[in-house]
């Protein structure tokens, strides 16, 4: 029997659980939320869509009743408050800290061998204090950042490519935000051949620049974060380690001297599978590229210094 918990029935976290459940990445997909009823309902809601969907998975939805999640093999940490008007970063950085290392530990209480998979803002920070606060093994802690920056980036080629989305390979390294992503267009391809034999060197800046403003495009058109590539790349992630897929996904994972960096949670590419991260990948970055990840994992050591302001580690 395997079982995934999602805490966090918001947009994102039902997304994740939905698409789980559809795709029956588990047998068993709980979801968990602070706000009695919610949960609930979208479960029985979702669970009202089996036999119009064909999928055998079970949803189960609880208002802060840790137990039901008990012996889960993957959690997906959604939960924390969006950045509000006049808030600043590190308001944000101490009330979802507070939050991520709160639900953590509950987790873990009921899941001791649990895999985290943390969505939560600011992602690469949240991975950082999950993993320094509960003294988990690295592989155990991984953000799924990565996943859905490097979507994106395939959506924003394809287009330009006017091809299936599903023929293209590219992939995102760097701290998950609009200014430290990372869009590696030398890498990217289509059906094998390099995507520069197809696009302009000034085509190839212009997708990059979109993928790296992706969420904060959606956000304009929406009035509110994205929630389905969001909900999806946290599910696709899951997916991969209980399946024990053997992918190759861009993760927000803790660095020790991988690409030049240490004590810092940044993406790269990771093999996911059973035991969550079985591989770190060291790609052949350029000196522009190695220039770009050093000044990313910067800003993201920034953001973590907030972690120690608000006494959060």
């Amino acid at each position: 029997m395997s079982k995934v918990t999602v805490v966090g029935a918001g947009n994102v976290g039902a997304t994740c659980a939905n698409v789980l459940a559809f795709n029956e990445v588990a047998d068993e997909v709980v979801m968990l939320d602070v706000k009695e009823g919610v949960s609930e309902g979208k479960a029985m809601d979702m669970m009202q869509t089996a036999q119009l969907l064909g999928f055998d998975s079970t949803l189960v939805g609880c208002t802060n009743d840790y137990e039901k999640t008990a012996n889960s093999d993957v959690v997906v940490i959604t939960s924390g408050i969006p950045r509000k008007p006049g808030m600043t970063r590190e308001e944000l950085i101490g009330v979802n800290a507070g939050i991520v290392k709160s639900v953590a530990q509950n987790i873990l209480k009921y899941s001791p061998n649990a895999i985290l998979v943390v969505i939560s803002n600011p992602m690469d920070t949240m991975t950082y204090l999950a993993l320094k606060s509960l003294d988990l093994p690295k592989n155990r802690v991984i953000g799924m950042g990565g996943a859905l920056d490097s979507s994106r980036f395939k959506y924003y080629l394809s287009q330009a490519l006017g091809c299936n989305a599903n023929e293209v390979e590219g992939m995102v390294i760097g701290g998950h935000g609009d200014t430290t992503m990372i869009p590696l267009t030398r890498f990217a391809t289509y059906k094998g051949l390099p995507v520069s034999n197809f696009l302009s060197a000034e085509k190839l800046e212009e997708i990059a620049a979109a993928t790296m403003v992706g969420g904060a495009t959606l956000t304009k058109l929406l009035g509110t974060s994205a929630w389905y590539a969001p909900g999806a790349a946290g599910a696709y992630v899951a997916e991969a380690i209980i399946h024990n897929q053997k992918k190759m996904i861009p993760c927000s994972v803790l660095l020790e001297g991988e690409y030049g960096q240490s004590d810092l949670c940044c993406g790269v590419p990771v093999i996911l599978g059973k035991n969550g991260i079985e591989e770190i990948i060291e790609l052949p970055l350029n000196e522009d590229e190695k220039a770009k990840f050093a000044a990313s994992a910067e800003a993201v050591r920034k953001t973590n210094a907030a972690l120690t302001e608000v006494g959060a580690l």
